[in-house]
C-alpha cells in the first residue's frame, strides 16, 4: 500500500470535519469543546501564532481517537482514527509538510470553525468530500446489536472510498450517542 492508494490531504479534511462535528458544543461525542472552533483558535493562537490550527487538530484528533477506542476497538479492523500503521506513518510525514505550508490550510480551518453540527453528511457534502452515492451507502449501513459500532460489510484495503465511508458513517450516530464505524482489513493490509 502506498500513498497513491489514499489521498492524505483528503483524509486530513475528513478527520477535521468529523473531529469538529463530534465536539461537545456540537454532537457531544468526545470531550473537547469548540477546540476546532473559534474558541480554540483564540486560546492557541498566542502560543502558536502560525500553526495554532494544527495544534488544535492534533489535540482533537487525540481526544477522538481515544474516545473511539474506549467504545469499540476491534482487532484486525480499521477506523477513521486507527488506520494501518504504514498509512498512519505516511499521514504523520505529510503532517510535517503541511506545517511547512500552513498558510495553504488556513482557509479550510477558518471554514471549519463555524460548523453547526446539524448534519454531518451535509457538512461533508458542503466541503465536496461526499456524493449522493456515499449518502446512499451510509443509509444502508446497520448498527451492531450492542449499539456501539457500525460495520462496513466485507473486507477492505485502505483507499479513499473506504476512508470516506468510515468518516461519513459517523452520521449514523446521534447527539451524545457515538457509534464507531469500522472496516475489516484484508489479510496483509
Amino acid at each position: 500500500m502506498g500513498t497513491s492508494d489514499v489521498d492524505l490531504a483528503r483524509l486530513f479534511k475528513l478527520r477535521l470535519i468529523v473531529a469538529r462535528h463530534g465536539e461537545m458544543d456540537l454532537a457531544r461525542w468526545w470531550n473537547s469543546n469548540g477546540m476546532l472552533g473559534r474558541r480554540g483558535a483564540v486560546v492557541l493562537e498566542r502560543g502558536f501564532p502560525r500553526t495554532h490550527f494544527f495544534a488544535q487538530a492534533r489535540a482533537v484528533f487525540a481526544i477522538a481517537r481515544t474516545r473511539c477506542a474506549e467504545i469499540f476497538d476491534p482487532p484486525g479492523c480499521m477506523t477513521l482514527w486507527h488506520l494501518p500503521a504504514e498509512l498512519e506513518d505516511q499521514f504523520e510525514d505529510e503532517w510535517h509538510r503541511w506545517l511547512d505550508h500552513y498558510e495553504e490550510w488556513m482557509p479550510f480551518f477558518e471554514r471549519l470553525q463555524p460548523l453547526s453540527g446539524a448534519d454531518l453528511l451535509d457538512e461533508l457534502a458542503e466541503f465536496e468530500l461526499i456524493d449522493a452515492g456515499t449518502r446512499e451507502s451510509v443509509a444502508r449501513l446497520r448498527k451492531s446489536s450492542e449499539g456501539r459500532s457500525i460495520a462496513l460489510p466485507g473486507v477492505h484495503e485502505p483507499n479513499d472510498d473506504v476512508i470516506t465511508l468510515l468518516a461519513a458513517a459517523f452520521a449514523r450516530s446521534e447527539r451524545g450517542a457515538l457509534l464507531i464505524p469500522y472496516a475489516r482489513l484484508e489479510a496483509g493490509a
